[in-house]
């Protein structure tokens, strides 16, 4: 739940907690679902680990009324055909490769979201109710539920943004196949010999965000955005105590008559320990580009450029539609 979803957010590093103003904004902050005008519906993959691992979205959103939203989501990011071995040797000693079984270990988040424009001109407020499903083949599975809420404020042009996520902290109960685990539990002597623990927990999280367009001779246009992206415990984040880490992100889209978008950001600032001892500032610039034609938009991001960080770029697409236009 923590990866992001859309290639355009992705493009500009996930700032955009004040300007969401879709269907993605189920993922993003709720309370811009107030914005839409008609059905949509979401999709995006992306491979990750030399195609290994793969994350899929999608997500469906429509306006109940003038002042209202709903949302509907689902990420699956899993890892499929991992082979067991754990019975590749019989009985007897032998190696028997007719032995080895396939599964997957994936896991699930299903979002529901509310949406509505509050009394006050220019804020609106969104919620988010989350399921969250885990499973690893056979061996364990789990659930998991929380909360997000969402806020945003627009004046003069300017957009705000604010989204708590797990607010009420998100909790997900492991439930362990014992039977199978006895089956490895020796394989190693001296270890694996007592369950996980069964009890999962994620910590709230705050994003603070803030956005302006500027339009040039009606045809260019540039939207820029930034985020403070808040973590309740201590980090390698640029600015960290043991109350509060903060991340910052910066979001550029450079757009041509609302048809062609170019796009640029840098994001997840973080102080590495280098093997002399000192610290060297790390960052993941990505870069996008979209189009968008008729209620069609189709969307590309390539994350991390450069290997800035730790984790490697990926390649991410994304589709948005807006379904009136089957109407």
């Amino acid at each position: 739940m923590n990866i992001g979803v859309d290639a355009a957010a992705l493009g500009m590093s996930s700032a955009v907690t004040a300007s969401t103003n879709d269907v993605n904004a189920v993922y993003w902050n709720p309370a811009g679902l107030t914005n839409l005008e008609d059905h949509q519906l979401a999709l995006m993959h992306a491979s990750y680990f030399a195609n290994i691992a793969q994350y899929d979205y999608i997500g469906y959103a429509s306006p109940i009324d003038d002042r209202s939203a709903w949302g509907i989501s689902m990420i699956r990011f899993g890892v499929d055909d991992i082979m067991d071995t754990t019975q590749l040797i019989d009985s007897q000693g032998n190696i028997d490769y007719n032995r080895i079984r396939l599964f997957s270990t994936a896991d699930y988040g299903f979002t529901f979201s509310y949406a509505r424009k509050l009394p006050v001109d220019g804020f609106q407020y969104g919620v988010n109710a989350k399921v969250i499903r885990r499973v690893i083949g056979k061996f364990a599975n789990s659930w998991g539920f929380g909360f997000d809420i969402g806020l945003q404020f627009e004046r003069n042009d300017w957009k705000f943004g604010l989204m708590l996520r797990d607010i009420t902290t998100t909790y997900n109960i492991w439930n362990i196949d014992e039977e199978e685990y006895k089956k490895i539990s020796d394989a190693i002597p001296g270890e694996n010999n007592e369950l996980p623990e069964s009890t999962e927990i994620t910590l709230p999280k705050a994003q603070l965000g803030v956005s302006k367009r500027f339009d040039f001779h009606n045809d260019y246009s540039l939207v820029t955005a930034a985020n403070l992206n808040m973590r309740f415990e201590q980090t390698n984040d640029i600015i960290s105590s043991k109350v509060v880490s903060i991340d910052l992100a910066l979001g550029f889209e450079f757009g041509y008559t609302d048809l062609v978008f170019l796009r640029a950001g840098a994001g997840n600032f973080q102080n590495v320990t280098q093997l002399d001892n000192t610290e060297k500032l790390s960052f993941q610039p990505n870069i996008g580009l979209g189009f968008r034609y008729k209620g069609i938009q189709i969307d590309y991001a390539l994350t991390d450029l450069g290997n800035q960080s730790t984790a490697l770029y990926s390649n991410i697409f994304s589709l948005k539609v807006d379904l009136g236009i089957f109407r």
